[in-house]
């Protein structure tokens, strides 16, 4: 058992003598009875039980006051400031305290001691309420991120505070949309923002950028480890971003990409007439299949074979079903083009090993790092290895100039969270929870597109029944499930009214939600959509759908 103590100079002598009377203790200071400021060592001590260094802190000061004020200002510390042994034994097995804090004028020594003895020996109760209310304690409702803001500018913490609220009362479907952890956004909002880092680890163009280079190169051995990958480039702001490096890296203006319709499922980046990249490139679209809605391998090489593109480009923003990456580098093998993958939206899952990964076989492969990966709002590139070179002058200073170091460090910490054990059950659940989910609305009568889905997303032509996307997600939206308007393959109204929806399930499976929740969401929608006029549903539902997110809040 360690221990992390420490004091002030008023309760130098109190420290020593609990000191001498319980093992396992690490001196944090002071170390002389001379004046000094009480939090210097509170935030040693607290420091030490937040990394897990210490299993346990002690502090001491004249009335223990300033050291549990000080002490509590960290996070996953829970400082109780004690006088009695049953308020030490009831700090620990009620509230989880992991800091006992002493007055050294009101608490004598053996009092002392025989706090400290039963605060260690005291297990924390793990009964449903008190483990809610330890939680309540850590979240702060999540409010304690950002509380600076209400005095420093009420106007963008009331904004901030409205998306909490949203976030915790509403359920989310938007499948390009996650939530990401108390660390990714502790990361994203750190210091490291303060930093021009022009260039890469160890060449750059400012000087003091030792700190930044170490998060970078974090970030960057943490993506290759995490996808098998043999060259990382984690600066891309963001996943269009990432998409116009390897452009910009392999081939030029007016060059030829096969890549699939933004109306069959394509992203806007992939060739879109209105994106730089149709603008900038001959695009060739491919499509799925008009029957089955799925890709068609022989007719795209075909199609490969006839266009010889110099890119043939897969993945998707609206493609329900996996992706056979070993069949397309057959093709690209044949039509001596380079592969590219874009998995912004099926990262989470190809890391999770939920879906096969692109990476043994694609010669590029990009993604975002929000959305299934759950990270920080930002791009990469992952590559094999004889285009590292190419893809990093694209980067910079091909396109971008100073890096986000700041959203760099938060993708570190993304990638590390993802090489966790659990994380492969997360990916699995995601895919289970949007199958549930699917079934619901499908027994209810509702066309599927492509007839299923096989990842975390399904389209539902609503057009069948009489509505447009716009309409049907409106609906959806007054009764507190968000979800967005999406073409269908072949849609026939217009991208700003749509036949379909989308609908993901990666936000609410980060909140633990499984099968039977995912299902009664389902059945939800399903009744939504077969009445979307009906208000008093609609504030029924919405009712519903808050008393069930209430039970598992967002992290």
């Amino acid at each position: 058992m360690k221990i992390a103590i420490g004091a002030d100079h008023g309760g130098f002598e109190l420290k020593a003598r609990l000191m001498a009377s319980f093992k396992g203790c690490e001196d944090k200071g002071c170390f002389d009875p001379e004046a000094c400021d009480y939090p210097d060592y509170a935030d040693d001590v607290a420091l030490a039980v937040a990394k897990g260094d210490a299993d346990f802190g002690v502090l001491v000061c004249r009335t223990g006051i300033g050291m549990s004020m000080a002490a509590n200002r960290f996070h996953n510390v829970r400082a109780a400031l004690c006088h009695t042994v049953k308020e030490a034994e009831t700090a620990r097995r009620h509230n989880g305290a992991n800091i006992l804090c002493i007055g050294a004028d009101t608490t004598d020594e053996k009092t002392a001691c025989d706090m400290l003895s039963t605060f260690l020996a005291t297990s924390v109760d793990e009964t449903p309420r008190h483990v809610i209310r330890r939680a309540k304690i850590e979240r702060a409702k999540r409010l304690s991120d950002f509380s600076l803001l209400a005095r420093e500018d009420p106007e963008v913490w009331a904004a901030i505070k409205s998306q909490v609220v949203q976030e915790d009362t509403e359920i989310n479907l938007i499948a390009s949309e996650n939530t990401s952890s108390r660390a990714v956004r502790l990361a994203a909002g750190s210091v490291l923002m303060n930093k021009y880092a022009e260039g890469y680890p160890g060449k750059r163009w400012y000087s003091g950028c030792l700190p930044v280079d170490a998060a970078e190169e974090l970030a960057r051995q943490r993506a290759c480890a995490l996808f098998g990958a043999e060259h990382a480039n984690v600066q891309p702001h963001c996943g269009s971003a990432a998409n116009m490096a390897v452009y910009l890296a392999t081939i030029k203006p007016g060059d030829t990409i096969l890549s699939l319709s933004l109306d069959q499922g394509g992203h806007l980046s992939h060739g879109s007439p209105v994106n730089f990249s149709g603008k900038l490139y001959n695009i060739v679209p491919y499509t799925v299949d008009r029957t089955t809605e799925r890709l068609d391998y022989d007719a795209l090489e075909k199609q490969a074979l006839e266009v010889k593109p110099k890119i043939l480009l897969s993945g998707a923003s609206a493609y329900p079903r996996t992706i056979d990456f070993k069949r397309i580098r057959e093709i690209c093998d044949k039509a001596g083009c380079i592969m590219m993958v874009d998995m912004a939206h099926i990262a989470g899952l190809v890391a999770g090993g939920a879906h096969e990964s692109p990476v043994p076989y694609a010669d590029f492969v990009t993604s975002t790092t929000h959305k299934t990966l759950r990270g920080p709002r930002g791009g990469l590139v992952l590559c094999k290895a004889q285009y590292a070179k190419a893809l990093d002058a694209a980067v910079f200073p091909g396109m971008q100039g100073g890096p986000l170091e700041n959203i760099i460090a938060a993708k570190a910490v993304c990638f590390r969270e993802w090489m966790q054990p659990e994380m492969k059950a997360y990916a699995a659940q995601v895919v289970k929870n949007c199958q549930a989910m699917c079934k619901a609305v499908q027994d209810r009568g509702f066309r599927i597109v492509s007839g299923g889905t096989d990842n975390h997303l399904f389209l539902v032509d609503v057009k069948a029944k009489g509505m447009t996307g716009k309409d049907a997600a409106a609906a959806l939206d007054a009764a507190g499930i968000v979800v967005n308007k999406n073409t269908i393959p072949y849609d026939t109204e217009s991208p700003f009214k749509t036949s379909g929806i989308r609908v993901g399930t990666a936000s609410i499976t980060t909140r633990g939600m499984k099968e039977q929740e995912a299902a009664t969401i389902g059945g939800w929608i399903a009744d939504i959509l077969s009445d979307i006029t009906n208000t008093a549903l609609q504030q029924k539902i919405k009712a519903e759908a808050a008393k069930l997110v209430a039970g598992f809040p967002v992290p």
